[in-house]
């Protein structure tokens, strides 16, 4: 079997939405057409143009390299080598079978909420390097969209394989899981390729569990560990509207209540630049 190729940027962006794609295109347009009418040098709308072929280029590679990776994923499934649990199995197989769980979260999620007894060993984790490689995939993480859901900044665990065999022998029975089901999958591969051979995937992710599946712990609901960003803060997330259905009026009053601050503090501040604005001019006047 083809070994697993992991990229080193954050997984969540292998295929970035459309949304997203979108807006970069519209953005580099804008571009391309200012530099046009301002009369500005012809290079700079062509090499605008070939940052947009190099982006498409890569997103391009991101989503085959992400399709054959399905693909083989898929067939790990399919041959049985890797055993399909839903999250309630998988808390019938933890309680009633003492089966470990190997939680393969990042720390940002691990850290919100947990299965009780799980073991922790990331195959992604939050990359908190400094150096300018690292910086500039941050910003670029952020302006594409991270400042919204809250999406860090990953890059592959290398001790992953090493730490998972201090912890687990080759014929352990062994319940990979992470918060939607896609990073646990790579892991799977990871340790089947390692000789793991009694293997069991949680489908959907522990997100996907219902309140009664899993024992949790932490200070979030389960379902909720794997949002972040200014759309937690205002509730806006698929997860947290599932939340507000089941809690009614009082959980949904407050995140009105943040988005009516957002509002008043944005107002707040525009009122604030303006004034700045009157008063630089007066000191100019005088």
């Amino acid at each position: 079997m083809a070994s697993l190729s992991l990229p080193v940027q954050n997984p969540l962006l292998v295929s970035p939405s459309n949304l997203f794609r979108k807006q970069r295109l519209r953005m580099t347009s804008s571009l391309t057409s200012m530099a046009s009418s301002l009369g500005t040098v012809r290079g700079f709308g062509l090499r605008v143009v070939k940052m947009q072929a190099v982006d498409e280029d890569i997103d391009l590679k991101q989503m085959r390299d992400m399709a054959a990776a399905k693909k083989r994923w898929d067939g790990l499934l399919r041959e049985g080598k890797v055993k399909l649990l839903t999250p309630r199995e998988a808390g019938y197989a933890i309680q009633l079978s003492n089966k470990p769980l190997l939680d393969v979260r990042p720390s940002s999620e691990r850290d919100k909420a947990w299965v009780k007894g799980s073991t922790w060993v990331p195959v992604f984790d939050n990359d908190d390097n400094l150096d300018a490689g690292t910086l500039s995939k941050k910003v670029t993480s952020f302006a594409m969209g991270g400042w919204w859901s809250g999406a860090p900044t990953l890059s592959f665990n290398k001790f992953f394989l090493s730490k998972v065999e201090e912890k687990f022998p080759k014929e352990a029975d062994l319940i990979v899981a992470c918060q939607k089901g896609l990073r646990s999958l790579a892991a799977c591969e990871l340790l089947y390729n390692a000789g793991y051979e009694n293997l069991f995937w949680v489908q959907g992710g522990l997100e996907s569990a219902g309140e009664e599946d899993l024992v949790t712990e932490g200070a979030k609901p389960l379902k909720l560990a794997g949002i972040g960003g200014f759309s937690e803060f205002l509730g806006w997330t698929d997860q947290q509207r599932a939340q507000a259905a089941k809690e009614g009026w009082g959980y949904r009053l407050v995140y009105s209540a943040r988005l009516v601050g957002v509002v008043l503090a944005a107002d707040a501040l525009l009122v604030g630049a303006q004034q700045l604005g009157h008063y630089i001019q007066d000191l100019r006047g005088h």
